[in-house]
């Protein structure tokens, strides 16, 4: 075979132009990357050496998934285009609603034994879900990823104020036990029951929205933005990461960001399964997570679909299955791992359109880089010891993006001539807002549906795809599928 003859997708480069290609791929997702790690790992209250473990874990195996995505292992797996793996930030709402119920070592081994059952489940229907196209048109692939976005902000806001909003204020016990004793003293004189004289009097946290820290988030914030605006190509693209590295610095300057934990990790490191113990496994959160991974695939569809489109590369039925039950396999990967789980990274999509590069082989060389990356302890600690304020500014543009993308995706639909889709997005939203809203609405429910419903973003799926079917049944819309994903570029 002639090089002629061989297809832009399978173009082997020189190598030191596949090495810069690999990290500019690399560099473009980071941010996001290490993003999921950071907010369960805290949601879970771990110490920082576990979530730096985490973060290690998490780059280990986006490295590893990308490999057999983009390689190739046997003709069940991977879709041989060159694809980007990443952890999924659509199983952050459920993950974290899992953390909050469960923290500590016993709440990961629970998230990871519920990833694991995914990720097993996910393989067996890759096949059938690649035929449910249909039940996914924009109008519902585009809601379902604006409240990802709308249900993630407040993660990036609770990251700018010092932590989630229940931190603000805590219980004045000094005072709180003054008003108890003179209560108590009160009733023995009445001979009455004891009852405070007002509410539980609260102090305000020093620490929480501090206007040092706000103004550091808020200095990351702009800087991103600059770049956006004044630059372009590569490192537009990697404006987030930018962001977050200025703000690095500035905490150093202010004594805000110490290096103790860094200098105690090792350089060098293997990501070993297990690392929590071995993990549970509860019926409820795994259904939870297949429901999660049921959308994951089909947004991957579409992503896949517009790659196929980008690259000329004809996509088949077989070929789609094994894109996806890679999806299944790297999430089984990352429950073994201790990590999340693992879909196309759409802005590295975007990438491919933008540079013209199409070879897969640059994404194989970009996952060798993130696995070199994930042996380094150095690396994941840095990462972890990150203020979170410093991160709450670059977090305000990644989930907001999000939020933007689904809305980027519902631009496309047809609501003047269809105004059955506006109820359509209208109620699923609405869903979706309940356990942002009012986060105890599930307290007189069975406790086990509990994960479920404190997930928006489950709500809004069902929701989407129920009011879908409702109003406009199940149309199969490949060319609108295809063009939500090239409009998805943030997600």
């Amino acid at each position: 075979m002639t090089d002629a003859a061989v297809h832009p997708v399978d173009e082997r480069l020189p190598g030191p132009r596949l090495a810069a290609l690999g990290l500019q791929h690399v560099l473009v997702m980071y941010a996001g990357a290490v993003a999921v790690p950071l907010i369960i790992g805290r949601a879970l209250k771990l110490s920082p050496e576990q979530v730096a473990m985490l973060i290690s874990a998490d780059l280990f195996c986006c490295g590893l998934v990308t490999l057999i995505q983009s390689l190739g292992f046997t003709r069940w797996f991977g879709i041989k285009l060159p694809v980007m793996m990443g952890v999924t930030f659509a199983a952050v709402g459920p993950m974290v609603a899992f953390a909050n119920a469960m923290p500590g070592v016993d709440g990961a081994r629970a998230i990871f034994g519920a990833i694991i059952g995914a990720g097993i489940v996910s393989m067996i229907i890759a096949p059938a879900v690649s035929k449910l196209l249909r039940f996914f048109p924009p109008v519902v692939t585009g809601t379902i990823i604006a409240i990802i976005g709308i249900s993630l902000m407040r993660v990036g806001v609770g990251w700018a104020m010092g932590g989630p909003a229940p931190l603000a204020q805590s219980v004045d016990v000094p005072k709180l036990v003054a008003m108890v004793d003179a209560a108590k003293a009160t009733a023995e004189a009445a001979s009455a029951p004891v009852k405070l004289a007002g509410p539980i009097p609260m102090v305000d946290n020093p620490n929480y929205g501090a206007l040092d820290n706000m103004a550091v988030a808020a200095v990351v914030l702009v800087f991103i933005l600059l770049l956006v605006k004044f630059m372009k190509g590569f490192i537009a693209n990697i404006s987030v990461l930018l962001g977050i590295i200025l703000g690095c610095v500035l905490a150093v300057a202010l004594g805000k960001m110490p290096f103790d934990k860094v200098a105690k990790a090792h350089w060098f490191d293997l990501v070993t399964p297990f690392a929590f113990g071995m993990p549970s496994f509860d019926p409820i959160m795994i259904l939870t997570m297949v429901l999660v991974m049921i959308v994951v695939m089909i947004e991957s569809t579409g992503m896949f679909l517009a790659l196929s489109d980008l690259t000329g590369k004809k996509l088949d039925q077989p070929m789609l299955a094994a894109g996806l039950r890679t999806d299944g396999l790297g999430t089984l990967i990352g429950g073994i791992f201790n990590t999340f789980p693992y879909t196309s990274f759409s802005q590295n999509v975007g990438l491919v359109g933008v540079t013209g590069v199409k070879s897969r082989w640059v994404c194989v060389a970009g996952g060798v880089i993130m696995i070199v990356l994930g042996m380094l302890p150095k690396m994941a600690a840095l990462v972890e010891s990150i203020p979170t304020f410093v991160l709450g500014g670059a977090g305000l543009v990644m989930f907001g993006m999000v939020a933007a993308t689904g809305i980027r995706i519902l631009a496309t639909v047809d609501f003047k001539g269809n105004r059955h889709n506006l109820y359509i997005v209208a109620l699923s939203i609405g869903f979706g807002l309940i356990p942002l809203v009012a986060p105890r609405w599930m307290q007189q429910m069975a406790h086990g549906l509990h994960p479920l419903l404190e997930s928006g973003i489950l709500l809004t799926a069902v929701a989407a795809v129920a009011l879908n079917l409702f109003f406009n049944g199940a149309k199969e819309d490949k060319a609108g599928a295809i063009e939500a994903a090239k409009a998805a570029e943030a997600h």
